[in-house]
């Protein structure tokens, strides 16, 4: 009979906070359609009365804290492990979506069929814009993180947090925008119209709020780096995870 695997508490923290990276990523893009506004305080000098978010923006901010606490923890091999793994899992969600758009709807369906393929069929620019952002954009955190903490060791959490996500995010917005939006007017595709000068005012307002988002969140990243440091006490320093596969 053989004995069950044993769970460290390292690997239960790298499960737990992987889950939350994953379930936001997807989340993010899934709900991504929806677009809200917000009034553009401080962005008068753009010209914007108001910038339009993707209502993705609101699980965003756990990406954000778990992208850094794996990289604290776990390092480069742990952030790149789930990068990779939610590029996947986000691609086969829209197949799975676009699969589920073909099947017509019962006629007494609370959801109609279009009501649903609205919903759920995004644009393939807007896709593709947004994984190949999401790609980019977590490898660069990696790392500009990684380089902040050689310079810093254990120090300074919130200038390897908010660093790298200041940098990651910039590229981020810029790669959504253009690939979703501004690549497909270049082409000429029809329902695509984004001028450059439109395309950089909607850049640096959503950029701007991003910013705000990653200042805002640096106390919880703290509060939540201390918890997992008390959780982690009782482990030996030592230890060598057989989970993740990454030394501490």
């Amino acid at each position: 009979m053989h004995n069950p695997v044993s769970t460290s508490r390292r690997d239960l923290v790298y499960f737990i906070l992987g889950g939350f990276f994953l379930t936001n990523a997807i989340l993010g893009e899934l709900t991504g359609g929806k677009l809200f506004s917000m009034p553009a305080v401080g962005l008068g000098w753009l010209g914007l009365k108001e910038v339009v978010l993707s209502i993705g923006v609101i699980p965003w901010p756990v990406v954000f804290i778990t992208t850094d606490l794996i990289n604290e923890y776990f390092g480069q091999p742990g952030v790149r492990r789930l990068t990779f793994l939610a590029v996947g899992m986000i691609s086969y969600s829209f197949l799975v979506l676009l699969f589920e758009i073909q099947v017509p709807a019962w006629e007494s369906s609370p959801v109609p069929h279009g009501m649903f393929a609205r919903v759920f069929g995004q644009s393939m620019w807007i896709i593709v814009g947004s994984l190949a952002a999401f790609l980019i954009a977590q490898l660069l955190d990696v790392l500009i993180f990684q380089a902040f903490k050689r310079r810093t060791g254990r120090r300074m959490l919130w200038l390897r947090a908010t660093g790298s996500t200041v940098f990651s995010q910039l590229v981020d917005t810029f790669i959504v925008l253009f690939v979703g939006f501004r690549l497909p007017s270049l082409l000429m595709v029809p329902g695509y119209e984004l001028s450059w000068e439109k395309f950089v005012q909607v850049a640096v307002g959503n950029y701007s709020y991003k910013l705000v988002i990653a200042i805002l969140i640096t106390p919880i990243i703290y509060i939540v780096h201390g918890l997992i440091d008390r959780f982690l006490e009782r482990e030996h320093t030592g230890f060598v995870s057989t989970g993740p596969g990454i030394v501490r």
